[in-house]
């Protein structure tokens, strides 16, 4: 009797391959793991329902809590206050989560580490400086000063992962020392004077300012991420039926354009409700389908996910640890300065006060909220969308009730507490299940 193949194959998500049987009774006992591209493609809608019941019952969650949690934010302050799903807070909101949300992206490539990186904040505040001075104080060209801030991110991420990579020293004390020391010279570069404004009509000062105001930008750019899903979506179930291998049916792909199609185009009718398309919301999503690309569809991403799994197995395995793990504390640092010069931007100036406060805590917030696991090894860059967005809207919905900062710190205390306790629940519930 023979045995179809792609019947019998297993999500790479759902099982790992060549996984030692450390309990055998449990293994005899354990259901077999079908492809969901299968239950999808036999069953239809009820493989939906299949689908479903067997991640939530194996703890693969994914991003439903946190996209139940937008859902309920958005319900709870709209009814306390008309205003908040109004075009221009929601422009409001989409602008001012750039700034962490990119940093939450370098944050992402080292949690999938399993590692942290404490210094981002002061890493950004250093950028803002650097550009503030070098542009304003010394006269230099603004987009040269722009890289050299860049750069200098990049290279100060690279001192923490050599540090941690090649000393062994760990990650957490590194990186807190780089806080430390990075503060004390983005104040040094400040002077006396402890500000430098920033001309708002200059490159960085249009980073969080400039709106694409004619309507065709925003439905557009609507157009551009629906078309390039659907494209994407369908040549990669194409290169599987090409390969034996399971994969989505097009009316599956269909549903998913087609719901992306209604957040996509409202998105775009608010936007042009106010002022139009925010330039810094284009460049973060920019960001977000490069980095993810990078993370999931090339060998570089593959080998960060393999050492969040297992850095011992990733060693034997040929990979240079040593090298991965300096090059994303690199990305780490790079887009802290990017992120801190949209902070700069939004204040139009570099102060003393740049990467300080709450800025750290939101950002590996942001990360976590989204759905990026502190244990390594589970994670995607659209998790920093995610959890930005949960966390600027609670501080904007508190906002306009006139509620005081320090409620809004505990409000988003207690979401980080409830998202990591998800994620510990999660794992639990994993290795029961044999899929962790």
């Amino acid at each position: 009797m023979t045995t179809d193949k792609s019947a019998t194959s297993l999500d790479k998500t759902d099982a790992p391959v060549d996984a030692p049987v450390g309990n055998p009774e449990a293994a005899e006992g354990a259901a077999t793991v079908v492809d969901p591209r299968l239950l999808i493609r036999e069953q239809g809608f009820a493989g939906y329902i299949t689908e479903f019941k067997r991640k939530i019952s194996g703890g693969d969650l994914g991003s439903i809590p946190v996209v139940v949690g937008l859902a309920i934010i958005a319900v709870v302050f709209q009814s306390m206050n008309s205003e908040f799903l109004s075009a221009k807070n929601i422009s409001d909101i989409a602008t001012s989560m750039v700034a962490t949300g990119m940093m939450a992206v370098g944050i992402i490539f080292v949690l999938l580490l399993g590692e942290i990186d404490l210094s981002v904040g002061s890493v950004s505040g250093v950028s803002g400086a650097l550009v503030a001075v070098l542009s304003v104080t010394q006269g230099m060209n603004e987009w040269l000063a722009i890289l050299v801030a860049i750069v200098s991110g990049a290279v100060m991420g690279a001192i923490h992962g050599f540090f941690f990579a090649r000393i062994g020293a760990p990650a957490f004390a590194v990186t807190l020392a780089g806080l430390l020391f990075w503060l004390g010279f983005m104040l040094q570069l400040l002077g006396d004077s402890g500000t430098i404004n920033l001309d708002g009509d200059g490159v960085v000062g249009k980073l969080t300012t400039y709106y694409f105001t004619d309507v065709a930008a925003a439905y557009g750019l609507a157009a551009i991420a629906v078309v390039g899903y659907f494209a994407a979506a369908f040549l990669d179930t194409r290169r599987r039926e090409a390969a034996g291998i399971p994969s989505r049916p097009i009316a599956d792909i269909a549903v998913r354009t087609g719901v992306l199609a209604v957040f996509a185009f409202a998105a775009a009718y608010m936007f042009n409700q106010y002022r139009g398309l925010p330039l810094a919301l284009v460049l973060f999503l920019i960001v977000l389908v490069g980095t993810d690309f990078v993370l999931r569809r090339t060998a570089y991403g593959r080998k960060i996910f393999a050492l969040g799994g297992s850095v011992e197995a990733s060693r034997r395995a040929g990979i240079n640890v040593t090298a991965i793990r300096i090059s994303v504390f690199s990305i780490a640092g790079t887009f802290a300065a990017i992120g801190g010069l949209f902070w700069a931007s939004k204040i139009a100036a570099a102060n003393q006060g740049s990467g300080t406060g709450d800025l750290l805590m939101n950002v590996i917030a942001a990360a976590v909220i989204g759905g990026t696991s502190l244990f390594g090894g589970r994670g995607r860059t659209w998790n920093a969308l995610l959890g930005v967005m949960v966390i600027v809207s609670i501080q904007y919905g508190l906002s306009l009730e006139g509620i005081a900062t320090p409620i809004q710190y505990m409000v988003t205390g207690a979401v980080l507490l409830a998202t990591v306790v998800i994620d510990s629940v999660t794992r639990k519930t994993q290795k029961t299940a044999g899929r962790a």
